[in-house]
């Protein structure tokens, strides 16, 4: 299945769609990295907390983004434009904490933010 093939049936959808579509694709899947990294925190040895709250909120954020990303009627460009900055940041404060650990699924998890993070900026001028 695909998501870009799924917008396309939109029938107002008349715009080039690509970057918001990868962004929102990129966006779902960091939220579930960052629910996994934040679970496997829970797991480690040592003070946490503040890689887990940060991954929890980039989670949030990220399910948000990729959901108003792919609602295409009657579209809130200011909101959807503000939430793409959103997650920017979410994504951006969450590898930062991630890259201070040496665990794997922290690794991982910065990664996945960073990509999530460059999507987004790239989807944003886009969004008129």
């Amino acid at each position: 299945m695909s998501l870009q093939k799924m917008i396309d049936t939109h029938p107002q959808v008349k715009d080039e769609t690509e970057e918001l579509i990868l962004a929102a694709r990129h966006a779902m899947l960091c939220s579930l990295f960052c629910t996994s990294c934040a679970d496997a925190c829970v797991a480690e040895d040592g003070d946490m907390a503040q890689c887990i709250r940060y991954c929890l909120d980039c989670a949030d954020v990220c399910a948000a983004t990729a959901r108003l990303a792919v609602r295409r009627t009657a579209q809130n460009i200011d909101v959807l434009r503000a939430q793409l900055e959103l997650c920017i940041k979410a994504c951006e404060t969450c590898a930062e904490e991630c890259e201070k650990h040496d665990d794997p699924h922290c690794e991982m998890c910065a990664k996945m933010c960073r990509e999530c993070a460059d999507d987004c900026r790239k989807a944003l001028p886009l969004v008129k």
